[in-house]
């Protein structure tokens, strides 16, 4: 039923309203100049089709069981939870970047059902407070701890020498005033988050990734992508460039299932 609900979405948000369609026709523009309007019109359809599917999953996180996660968000491999579990086994913190790509908000949850462990669910606080306290109850349903983005450097240092785990999702956009480094982000200037690369020189991290794919509609995978254990001897926006390379390659192969209605580059380098 809620698919059902998610089809009539779909046709209010493209068809009726055209929710955002400039902001998602100009992110494609950029980011694919390669492909034909055609090929780029296909993928707004489905992008368009799969963000009703998101809005009712997000909406069933409310409720979902944790027997009912785990048959929607499977691990990749057999080893996935357990090469996770080894590293926390070490009293490592360890630090996964994801992407607002497929069902990011499923993502934090699968994170939370694989370890007792610390569990630490980076956010970025809403201005509307009952919606911010709604998402924060979404996430901390399975063990999950949220922690706003200017509070976690100060929670990872209290946890210091004890096994944690915690997610951050690294394609937001940082405000102008913070903003420190650009990478090269489909085929574009982008403005980069550094917390990932900080804390993980703060702490000692085990940095990673969160490669979660959509295998049918409402069905997905989880793998886990190890990056460094050492990030203190990785150099100066090694980490930050290797998050942002594999998001990257994850969204140019389906690129339908991430978030192209975000206005992502509200400015460049020279407006700095």
């Amino acid at each position: 039923m809620l698919y059902l609900i998610s089809d009539v979405l779909y046709l209010i948000l493209y068809r009726i309203i055209g929710y955002r369609t400039r902001v998602v026709r100009e992110n494609l523009a950029n980011s694919f100049p390669e492909k034909s309007a055609a090929d780029r019109l296909a993928i707004e359809k489905k992008y368009f089709h799969y963000l009703g599917d998101l809005i009712m999953e997000t909406i069933k996180m409310l409720s979902i069981s944790p027997q009912e996660a785990r048959r929607r968000m499977r691990p990749l491999h057999n080893d996935t939870d357990s090469r996770v579990n080894e590293i926390l086994n070490q009293s490592r913190t360890l630090l996964v970047a994801a992407g607002h790509y497929c069902n990011w908000e499923l993502t934090a949850l699968s994170c939370s059902m694989i370890t007792d462990e610390a569990r630490i669910i980076v956010y970025k606080p809403l201005a509307n407070r009952v919606f911010d306290d709604l998402f924060k109850d979404v996430r901390s349903r399975f063990g999950g701890t949220p922690v706003a983005m200017k509070d976690i450097l100060r929670k990872l240092v209290t946890l210091r020498g004890k096994a944690s785990l915690t997610v951050l999702v690294s394609d937001q956009t940082p405000v102008q005033e913070s903003v420190q480094y650009f990478a090269q982000f489909l085929n574009q200037p982008t403005a980069i988050f550094l917390g990932i690369e900080k804390m993980a020189m703060a702490t000692n991290a085990v940095v990673g990734f969160w490669d979660v794919r959509c295998v049918k509609r409402g069905y997905y995978v989880y793998d886990f992508i190890h990056f460094t254990s050492e990030p203190k001897k990785t150099a100066e926006y090694e980490i930050t460039n290797m998050h942002v390379a594999y998001l990257e390659q994850v969204i140019k192969a389906e690129p339908q299932y991430w978030l192209w209605s975000h206005k992502r580059w509200k400015f460049k380098p020279r407006n700095l």
